[in-house]
């Protein structure tokens, strides 16, 4: 594995016959199908919006022309990047071309503290890499139960007016600035983001979309359990009865557990959140879902 800090390069790599080089997002479109066969579920649009949050951090390898390795390193800013989607094709696993490939793509990482969410088998290969376990995050999948309640008249649907405010309360819940991915996710063709507004100010967001097995919410970010619950409420509302909701939660956050074991959800899955380094500060408690795995 390289060694976190390593100068960056820009020139493609080559190992035999593998050349490492960045993807573009038509690139990543067979990448995010890679993704889906391995069960993560990845959201229908995700590629669009993840994409153009740093170009240059998709990275695939190539043998004849032939994709059979990829991984990202998205650069957040001058503190944070986030890794994710490494992965070998099954038909080339074994060869070393994952290494090869992660060898190739993380000095885009620079001096930045890297995040990343490891699959439980796969978290003493990250500790060699330099990371360290934080905590896990869990996976709950279901079919939401209705409440029965009227819905919360704070909650409304977002629109381009709320998306400076919302950019400006996700820095508070993501160790980085990044309003230009926010306005893309909660804009995006089959999201569906609600805002929670209380005297004027946000007081939570969320988004639901469409995924390769029912929808996916991510983020739910809110000031409480209350809001929480009112802004999931609302994203599922108009979810046929039949449809399954995945989201992903911090071990730590145990309001939110309670809030989507109530509604019905149970645990599926864990993974593991590493870092290489000091984490820019954020409000965790406001934390009910992140916004996916694969990009932080």
């Amino acid at each position: 594995m390289p060694h976190i800090g390593e100068a960056p390069h820009h020139q493609p790599a080559a190992t035999g016959e593998l050349t490492v080089t960045t993807a573009s997002l038509d690139d990543w479109h067979e990448v995010a199908q890679w993704a889906a066969d391995e069960e993560w579920n990845p959201g229908r649009g995700d590629t669009a919006c993840f994409h153009p949050t740093d170009p240059a951090g998709f990275f695939i390898g190539r043998l004849g022309g032939r994709t059979v390795s990829a991984v990202s390193v998205v650069n957040y800013s001058d503190a944070y990047a986030f890794l994710g989607y490494y992965l070998v094709h099954p038909d080339h696993r074994g060869q070393g071309l994952g290494l090869a490939t992660w060898r190739a793509a993380f000095p885009h990482a620079g001096t930045r503290t890297v995040g990343l969410d490891a699959v439980p088998e796969q978290q003493a290969t990250y500790k060699r890499a330099g990371f360290t376990p934080a905590y896990d995050t869990l996976r709950y999948a279901g079919r939401p139960t209705r409440p029965g309640t009227q819905p919360s008249s704070d909650v409304v649907p977002v629109t381009a007016a709320h998306l400076d405010a919302l950019a400006a309360y996700d820095r508070h819940c993501f160790p980085a600035a990044r309003r230009a991915f926010v306005a893309r996710w909660l804009t995006a063709p089959g999201h569906t983001a609600r805002a929670y507004v209380r005297d004027g100010a946000i007081a939570g967001y969320g988004a639901i979309r469409p995924a390769r097995t029912g929808h996916r919410i991510g983020p739910l970010f809110a000031d409480t359990p209350e809001v929480a619950e009112a802004l999931f409420d609302a994203l599922t509302a108009s979810l046929d009865p039949a449809d399954e909701v995945f989201l992903d939660i911090p071990e730590p956050r145990r309001a939110a557990h309670t809030l989507v074991t109530t509604r019905g959800l149970t645990p599926q899955s864990h993974t593991v959140r590493m870092y290489t380094g000091p984490v820019p500060p954020t409000e965790q408690q406001r934390t009910f879902a992140v916004t996916s795995l694969e990009l932080g």
